[in-house]
Parts: structure tokens; C-alpha cells; sequence
């Protein structure tokens, strides 16, 4: 598949993304790991989360779709979970991957897991290596640390305090689901705060856990099923918020997004580009996430930083950032961010290679980008590498080049956005993007 686009000059109007990815993943891991029937509302049906309810399913859970978004998980408890018949595909889903290594680390049986092309050169030592030490075995492709990866879990997995080198959610993530079954209390340090979805979703299905800064330790215990309401992605928004910021005559508001503090970089850095972007708090679950409707309006706006901590808070969103960078006045730099170099793709790479065939110029350094502002984007014949937000970064850029972008291998966008084209769409008022087989 690929994507025409053609040049726009407004948008407006009122949309809602899709559910958020991470908070989709972890609900239904969760609501399979409990006692008792969760309800989520809001799921995103997306190829990755799908992933991750078909892979439960083969683990023995109930699942049933009760409408769009709407799935009720029947839990099988920490101990209720049976071996898959057959190999676990990820697809393209690194979520998926690595936090089921968690979950099966707790789990006393054996499981491969699998991905496709593009999953399967992404790295997994990061989180083998800490669910190795609390007692699982994983076997595989490059020592362990390439999927198709063999996992045999521990019924009793040790406690461990684990000092991650790098801020990671799913690192993180996958230690605290291994540490559901632990022999004692869990605690995971990090060099910065990555986003905090699991601990607030396992708070609301009962988990004790104390957090402080750049650590938390879960207590080993058994989840209650709950009821989860999963709000708009804002890595899925921020394609629409900075189509809004560049389009000359625009006004786009997007309801019911998840502001959660350890997502909001994308914020911070419109703010901090002077872009006028405004959040209206909106009530949601109590102990749930936070979630506003988020309203952003055509700026110039100047050429920023980003780096150290904030970016774990927007890691998904830098290539919308990079083409907002690059007509922003003065050049913008990104670094410590050398994470995007193991995406679906290089990230980077990526992003340099295709503004570049766009006429923009992008300098890449080993851990980020440097953008120089003021420049124009041409129409041109580009491609995504199978990597969804790259492929989205550029169909924003489209919508302000002179001339028409052809996008080739866009099926990707399934993978998070599946409403993408239509929104964008129903936001220039008429076929700005087109999908052509």
C-alpha cells in the first residue's frame, strides 16, 4: 500500500484518536493475570494490541469483543495460565515481546515467541537479562537476545533490585509482571522516570506498590479484575497537533487524550516553541489516568532542545517533532536519544534519509538529529521502511510541500493509527491523503 497526499491549507475541527497503545497492551495482560472479569473500554484494535489479546488467548484466557473497543477478559489468576499449542507471533509488536517475557518469566512452562522481520532484529537483552537473574530460562537466537526467543518460567521467581541502565518502560515493566509471583518485593531504579502506565494500571487491579522518583517496588500479590478506560493516544495526536502548529490556517482540537505526566514532553516542547497549544482537564476513572482535550493553533514557532529527561517523555513522537523542527525559525537539536537507532527502524536514519528526498535537510547524530529551521518541504516519491510513526511524519510534511508526496509501504499505520487517514481527512474537509494499493 501507499499514500498520496496532497498539500493543504486548513484544518480544522474536533477528532478522537484511537485508544492508547501502551495502556491497551497492559490492560489486557492484566485483566488476564487477575482474579476475576475485567471490562476495557477503549481498546485500541490496532495490529499490536490485537497481538497482545490474541497471545492471552492462546494462554488459555477467555476474551470477548462486546463491541468496537470494548473487550471482557475472563482472568485466569497469576497461577491460572497453560501453555500455548503453538509459537506466540508478536507480529511487529515490541510491546507485546517484552512484556510477555514478564509474564512468562512467572510462568512454569515453555513458550516460543516469534515476530516478524522487522521484530526480530530488535534487541531483547535488556529485558532477558534482568528476567534471567530473577530465575527464568530463555533461549535463543544471538545468546538470547533475538527473537524467536524460548521462554521457560520460574513458579517462583526470585526478588531482585534491579538498577536499569537505560530509562525503559518495558524494561521496567516486564520485571514488575515477573515480580507479581516473586519470592518477596520488587524494585527497579532507573537513570530517568520513563512512563508509569503499569504502575498506575496494577495500583487499580490491586497491587501494592511504592514509587519515589526513579524507583519502584512492587510486593508480590495476587490482581482483582477491574473495569479500564483507556484514553486517546497522545503519540497517535501528536501527528494531528503538529499537522495543526504547521498548516497555515488551522485550529484542531483532540478530545480525550492521556496526559499522563511521563508522556507529556510533546507538550512541554510545543510550549517551549512558543506553538499555542492548550489542555482542558476532563474527568476520567478515579486512580486512572489523567486526560484532557488538547487544542493546538498554526504558529512559525523557533527552534528548541530536546534532551536528557525529557525524552523518554516523547520518544514515539520525535518524527513528527523533526518535521515540525525543520519550518520552525532556528535549528532544533535532539539528543540522548540513540533508542530510536531500535525502533521498527532506524529512526534517525530514517528521518534524515526521507525529509532529505523532501529537499529538508537533517543532520544525524549518533543519538539524535540537529534540524535547521526555515526550511521548505518539496513533494516527493518517499518511503517508510514498514515503520508507522515514520510513515505518518511524512504524510504530515505532505500536507505542507509544494507538490504531492507518494508514500510507499504505509499498511504499517495499521499497527497504531488505523483511523489516521480518515481523521486527517475529515480535518482538511476533503481527500487530502489517499491509499492507493
Amino acid at each position: 500500500m501507499r499514500l498520496r497526499v496532497r498539500p493543504v491549507r486548513r484544518l480544522t475541527g474536533t477528532v478522537e484518536v484511537p485508544g492508547d497503545k501502551s495502556i491497551s497492551h497492559r490492560a489486557a495482560l492484566l485483566g488476564a493475570l487477575a482474579d476475576g472479569i475485567t471490562e476495557i473500554q477503549g481498546y485500541l484494535e490496532g495490529e499490536d494490541c490485537l497481538r497482545t489479546l490474541t497471545a492471552v488467548q492462546l494462554m488459555g484466557v477467555e476474551v470477548t469483543r462486546k463491541g468496537p473497543g470494548h473487550y471482557r477478559v475472563a482472568g485466569a489468576g497469576l497461577g491460572g495460565l497453560v501453555e500455548p499449542g503453538d509459537v506466540v507471533d508478536c507480529g511487529n509488536s515490541g510491546t507485546t515481546a517484552r512484556l510477555l517475557l514478564g509474564v512468562l518469566a512467572a510462568q512454569p512452562f515453555c513458550t516460543l515467541l516469534t515476530g516478524d522481520d522487522s521484530l526480530r532484529r530488535r534487541p531483547m537483552r535488556r529485558v532477558v537479562e534482568p528476567l534471567v537473574r530473577m530465575g527464568a530460562t530463555v533461549v535463543g537466537r544471538a545468546d538470547g537476545s533475538r527473537l524467536p526467543l524460548a521462554v521457560h518460567g520460574a513458579e517462583r521467581p526470585r526478588a531482585i533490585a534491579y538498577d536499569s541502565p537505560v530509562a525503559s518502560a518495558q524494561v521496567k515493566s516486564a520485571v514488575l509482571l515477573a515480580g507479581l509471583r516473586a519470592d518477596g518485593p520488587v524494585t527497579v531504579t532507573e537513570p530517568a522516570p520513563s512512563r508509569d502506565h503499569s504502575e498506575v494500571m496494577l495500583r487499580a487491579f490491586g497491587a501494592r506498590l511504592e514509587r519515589e522518583a526513579c524507583r519502584v517496588t512492587l510486593h508480590p500479590g495476587r490482581l482483582r479484575g477491574t473495569s479500564v478506560l483507556v484514553p486517546g493516544d497522545i503519540s497517535s495526536a501528536a501527528f494531528l497537533l503538529v499537522a495543526g502548529a504547521m498548516v497555515g490556517d488551522a485550529r484542531v482540537t483532540v478530545r480525550g487524550v492521556g496526559v499522563n505526566a511521563t508522556r507529556t514532553g510533546l507538550l512541554d516542547v510545543l510550549t517551549a516553541m512558543r506553538v499555542p497549544v492548550a489542555a482542558a482537564p476532563v474527568d476520567g476513572p478515579e486512580g486512572g489516568e489523567r486526560i484532557a482535550d488538547l487544542t493546538v493553533e498554526h504558529a512559525e514557532g523557533i527552534g528548541t532542545t530536546v534532551a536528557g529527561a525529557l525524552v523518554p517523555r516523547l520518544i514515539d513522537e520525535v518524527p513528527a517533532l523533526a518535521v515540525l523542527a525543520a519550518t520552525a525559525r532556528g535549528a532544533t537539536e535532539i539528543r540522548d536519544a540513540a533508542e530510536l537507532r531500535v525502533k521498527e527502524s532506524d529512526r534517525i536514519a530514517a528521518v534524515a534519509r526521507e525529509l532529505g528526498k523532501m529537499g529538508v535537510r537533517v543532520e544525524e547524530r549518533p543519538d539524535g538529529m540537529v534540524i535547521p529551521g526555515g526550511q521548505r518541504f518539496r513533494g516527493a516519491h518517499v518511503a517508510s521502511g514498514g515503520d508507522h510513526r515514520v510513515a505518518m511524519a511524512l504524510a504530515v510534511a505532505g500536507l505542507v510541500a509544494e507538490g504531492e508526496t507518494l508514500i510507499d509501504d504505509v499498511a504499517c499505520v495499521q499497527t497504531s493509527f488505523p483511523t489516521f487517514v480518515a481523521l486527517v481527512n475529515a480535518l482538511a474537509r476533503g481527500p487530502a491523503l489517499t491509499v492507493e494499493a
